[in-house]
């Protein structure tokens, strides 16, 4: 019978479990994140006062609120910019709601409010995940992989068996 328990399977699957558990507590912590998100609201008043928006917990306007009359006398570029100023102080305050919630993350690196906003670069969060687990894995990693995290947040290589190519083939499929 063949031990398959071998010090570097061992070390393999320790790195693994190590990993599943990271992932499963990052899941915890985006499903609480979810939950606040939808139960939570805000407002936010213009610099003047004369305005209240309302904002839900995903930072989307659902609300809007003059008070007085003062934005009857106002020039529409004047009113036009208060509203704007208004939106952007709920956007900040919703951004730094979620980046307080969310606390820290195994996505080293990764600010959430830049995640919110689309302005995370999807190839340092790619990095930033599989960084940790690379360099657990060693040997394994470039025997699976080719060669290890670029840095740029792309894995060097290719996955060998899976469909590196234009055409949709396995390499088996094309004959090499």
């Amino acid at each position: 019978m063949v031990e398959w328990l071998t010090p570097e399977n061992a070390a393999l699957a320790e790195a693994t479990e190590a990993a599943m558990r990271t992932f499963e507590g990052e899941q915890r912590k985006l499903a609480d994140l979810q939950q606040k998100m939808e139960e939570d609201s805000s407002t936010v008043r213009s610099k003047d006062r004369s305005l209240s928006m309302t904002f839900d917990g995903r930072g989307e306007l659902t609300g809007m609120k003059f008070h007085g009359t003062k934005f009857r006398s106002m020039a529409p570029a004047e009113l036009a910019h208060l509203i704007v100023e208004t939106v952007r102080a709920g956007r900040t305050q919703y951004l730094e709601k979620i980046s307080e919630n969310a606390g820290t993350s195994a996505l080293l690196g990764v600010d959430f409010a830049d995640l919110a906003t689309g302005r995370a670069d999807a190839g340092k969060i790619v990095e930033s995940m599989l960084a940790p687990l690379a360099g657990q894995l060693g040997d394994f990693w470039e025997s699976a992989f080719g060669s290890p995290l670029s840095g740029s947040g792309e894995v060097k290589g290719q996955v060998k068996g899976a469909d590196n190519s234009a055409d949709g083939k396995t390499e088996r499929e094309r004959g090499k």
